[in-house]
């Protein structure tokens, strides 16, 4: 089977990206091999024209950017954005639970999963363990991925619920708790997660101070149909957009043009954190390259309002057996190409201007696109395009590749969709 480049990328980060800060590290090892230089939020920069750098952000969202080699006094100004974050189930403090022999992990939902999707399969865990340092205000920080398939959460047999084929309610507290091991004579099951969690970290179980840990699928990752059109795996949403902006960063830089990428985490929980699109965060890094090429506030300010960002989240596909729940006219099909996302109340950030350039590059470059809107007696979801927008008083365009299961934990698209928003990515940034 003939598998892309572009299919064969989003594959590796998928594999990589198993928590919001593992999908951060794949990004930096991505664009430090693409020659990009780390920079701190907190340091001194110093910019050179034609360079790209790149600024973890809190571990799990990241600013990258290029600086044009003929920076006039007027620089052009774009940005993309994606997020890191996927809806899951995420490890709670003092997770260890015992029934009977069985030692179960105390989990609360992250975002909307869907949560049946969940049941039976093979999970692991990934996230950050904060262990003492050298001093109270010095804690070391240890990203860990367990990768082996510690956990399941079994269904209940239909001899039981013999209802499960009607549709079942269920209850994230009872249903949805990971079984994790067996317990008995001569085990500390008051341990058993913590004890695993420290070995995994390098350190003593007494040294943990917190952690924030992700329950991910292990499902591999699956190019299927007769002639391999489909892509089945986890965390479509949104590392097909992640993969997308790091494409278009690595495309190259336009001679008077500052382009920058922003993946943001907490999209799927409203954005309103330190580290999501509704924080001050974009507007910090923003100042900060200003500042560091000699501009003034002016500059600054002047660029970013005539600036233009194109914010990248995945779309609803119709469904094959419930194309009912799409919108008699704008409805979307896997391998139609880039949705660009419409809504009259703004849950997606577009208007006519904004969408004709975006338009007009499709149309150029010859990139496939189709127009979607949700259907009118049903509200759709939204993304921090509208956000980011509003924050920085910026025209805005909400895209995205169209997907089925989105928010389950297994997600497919089409791996033509993967280079068509590739490619727009490229030439928003170059054209």
């Amino acid at each position: 089977m003939n598998i892309s480049e572009d299919t064969k990328q989003l594959i590796s980060l998928l594999n990589a990206g198993v928590s919001p800060y593992h999908g951060v590290l794949e990004a930096e090892r991505i664009l430090a091999q693409a020659g990009f230089a780390r920079l701190t939020l907190t340091g001194h920069w110093e910019l050179e024209p034609g360079r790209g750098y790149f600024v973890p952000l809190f571990d799990s969202t990241l600013a990258a950017f290029t600086v044009g080699k003929g920076l006039t006094d007027r620089p052009s100004l774009r940005i993309e954005t994606a997020h890191t974050d996927w809806p899951c189930l995420r490890v709670k403090p003092n997770p260890e639970v015992t029934t009977e022999r069985y030692g179960k992990l105390n989990v609360e939902v992250y975002g909307s999963p869907n949560l049946s999707t969940w049941l039976d399969r093979p999970l692991s865990m990934a996230g950050r363990v904060s262990v003492a340092g050298a001093g109270p205000l010095e804690p070391v920080t240890h990203f860990v991925d367990f990768k082996d398939p510690l956990l399941t959460i079994p269904n209940l047999a239909i001899h039981m619920n013999p209802e499960a084929n009607d549709g079942m309610k269920l209850n994230p507290q009872i249903d949805m708790l990971p079984l994790m091991t067996l317990t008995g004579p001569g085990t500390e099951p008051e341990h058993f997660f913590l004890n695993r969690l420290a070995e995994e970290a390098g350190c003593a179980p007494e040294d943990i101070l917190d952690f924030e840990i992700c329950v991910y699928n292990t499902d591999p990752c699956a190019v299927t149909g007769p002639d391999g059109e489909f892509l089945s795996a986890p965390r479509l949403d949104n590392l097909t957009s992640v993969m997308a902006c790091l494409n278009g960063i690595t495309a190259g830089t336009r001679e008077n043009g500052i382009n920058l990428i922003l993946l943001y985490d907490n999209e799927e929980i409203g954005s309103r954190t330190k580290q999501g699109a509704c924080s001050s965060v974009t507007e910090r890094v923003l100042e900060k390259i200003f500042l560091a090429l000699g501009y003034g506030r002016e500059t600054y300010l002047n660029a970013m309002m005539d600036g233009f960002l194109l914010s990248m989240d995945v779309a609803h596909a119709i469904h094959p057996n419930h194309p009912e729940k799409c919108d008699i006219k704008n409805k979307i099909c896997m391998g139609d190409g880039v949705v660009l996302k419409m809504s009259s109340r703004q849950s997606y950030a577009t208007d006519a201007s904004c969408i004709g350039v975006i338009e007009g590059i499709c149309r150029h470059a010859q990139i496939p696109y189709r127009k979607f809107s949700n259907r009118s007696d049903m509200r759709g979801g939204s993304t921090l395009g509208a956000i980011a927008s509003a924050e920085l008083s910026m025209r805005t365009v909400d895209i995205g590749v169209p997907i089925l299961a989105m928010h389950s934990a297994r997600e497919l698209m089409a791996c033509a969709d993967q280079s068509a928003i590739n490619s727009l990515a490229a030439e928003f940034f170059l054209i």
